[in-house]
């Protein structure tokens, strides 16, 4: 093999590493947050994690309720839930 096909080989490998990496914070301006980050902001707000089992059909519903509103599915549970208990 001649040493020019090594460099190409060499290329070849860094550049499928750089694709694989992904796009950096500074791009991205940071979208995405551990889970360490994003507790500590949901703290600030005041919000505590309240889990409960729903029936998969449900669970599907409200997940489309989410989509077709553009919120997520905390804000659209908060609503549906304050909505519930002002009656």
């Amino acid at each position: 093999m001649k040493k020019t096909d090594l460099y190409k080989k060499l290329g070849l490998k860094i550049d499928d590493k750089l694709n694989k990496a992904g796009t950096p914070d500074r791009f991205a301006q940071g979208g995405v947050l551990d889970r360490k980050a994003q507790r500590k902001l949901d703290q600030a707000k005041g919000l505590i994690p309240f889990a409960v089992k729903l029936d998969a059909q449900l669970a599907s519903d409200l997940r489309e309720l989410a989509l077709s509103r553009e919120l997520g599915m905390n804000e659209l549970v908060d609503a549906l839930i304050r909505k519930g208990m002002s009656v």
